[in-house]
């Protein structure tokens, strides 16, 4: 996951700041450009090819969201800024997708940047795709690198017209947009934990190669997940701070309950990263543990076999003129001294509890 955000940065390399370089793969897919519009008593959805419809349709007496999926098209997005007169800098943030999560105050709009995680079961993999939220006085513009996301409870709260969603502002649909995002993050987080404990599972019974790269693996996520939602905290933050007249003081309370919530989901995401961190250790000391098994087992053996083979060394010399060679009882007596050492060395090993 690093790697490939390192490839796309390199991208933009020696470039004019503001020059608009989308710096993600490259996709097919045709943009998808979804305008809904509602008050307090109704709402209308469209779903647009590109936004010279939306331009005549669009109205300044209500709520409008207008959510952009693919922003591969530079045509797309130099439209948005012809329409909404966007900072060259916002754009190429916009274009970059791996940008760190931030929020920008401009005069008339605010800017933010989110990542929204995306978790496969069958594959156990978590999908990154970087949001661009625009909040203007009436209007909120979302930008997507691709089409699915965590945003259909608001979107049918609009449809239904009920909610605290249809009788507010812009300010609290970019709110809730936020909220959503940080709501998806407990279930990525949720379903860490349960891999972490299969994990620990596998650690305490039967640890292997593949167990330290499962271990490693979800190191890389949480990684990842804090370096997402850490910023949030500061884009809260700010959100609560800002005079901005595109936030009303009654949003206030909101943002600082999702401020509450991203200092939450630090704290998981801390434990879990102290938990993967202990598994690690947890198993080189059983793999250590097994090793000193193996060896003691191994010593023992030594340890039993040393005085027989002594005997055995005497003996094997054949000189002539040795008194036992030539005794009728002597083979059979020396196999009964080793067998006798060879058994009361085994019991006194288990006496001892060292077998």
């Amino acid at each position: 996951m690093q790697k490939k955000t390192n490839k796309k940065s390199r991208k933009k390399l020696n470039t004019i700041p503001g020059t608009p370089i989308y710096t993600g793969d490259k996709d097919t897919d045709p943009i998808i450009i979804t305008h809904i519009e509602y008050n307090k008593s109704c709402f209308q959805e469209n779903v647009y090819k590109n936004l010279e419809k939306y331009k005549k349709n669009s109205s300044s007496t209500s709520v409008s969201w207008l959510n952009i999926d693919g922003i591969y098209d530079l045509k797309v997005i130099e439209d948005v800024n012809q329409h909404y007169n966007i900072h060259p800098l916002v754009l190429e943030d916009i274009l970059n997708v791996s940008q760190r999560p931030k929020f920008e105050d401009f005069k008339d709009y605010m800017f933010i940047v989110l990542k929204m995680f995306q978790y496969e079961p069958e594959t156990f993999k978590i999908y990154t795709e970087q949001v661009s939220v625009l909040l203007f006085e009436n209007n909120v513009v979302t930008f997507q690198e691709k089409e699915g996301d965590v945003f259909d409870p608001i979107r049918d709260r609009i449809r239904n017209v009920k909610g605290r969603i249809s009788t507010q502002k812009a300010d609290y649909l970019a709110y809730s947009l936020i909220d959503a995002i940080v709501d998806n993050y407990y279930i990525i987080l949720e379903n860490i934990g349960e891999k972490i404990e299969e994990v620990e599972e596998e650690v305490f019974s039967n640890p292997t190669r593949k167990t330290v790269e499962k271990i490693h693996y979800l190191k890389q996520e949480i990684i990842q997940l804090r370096k997402s939602i850490w910023p949030i905290r500061d884009i809260a933050n700010g959100l609560i701070k800002s005079d901005s007249p595109l936030l009303e003081s009654s949003i206030k309370p909101f943002l600082q309950d999702l401020y509450d919530h991203t200092i939450e989901l630090m704290d998981i995401i801390e434990s879990y990263r102290d938990m993967t961190t202990s598994l690690m250790d947890m198993y080189l000391s059983n793999i250590s543990n097994k090793m000193n098994e193996i060896m003691k087992v191994l010593t023992m053996m030594s340890t039993l076999f040393i005085p027989l083979t002594f005997m055995a060394g005497i003996y094997g010399m054949n000189f002539k003129y040795m008194p036992e060679l030539e005794w009728r009882y002597g083979y059979p007596l020396l196999l009964s001294i080793m067998m006798t050492i060879a058994i009361g060395m085994f019991f006194y090993f288990k006496r001892k509890k060292w077998l």
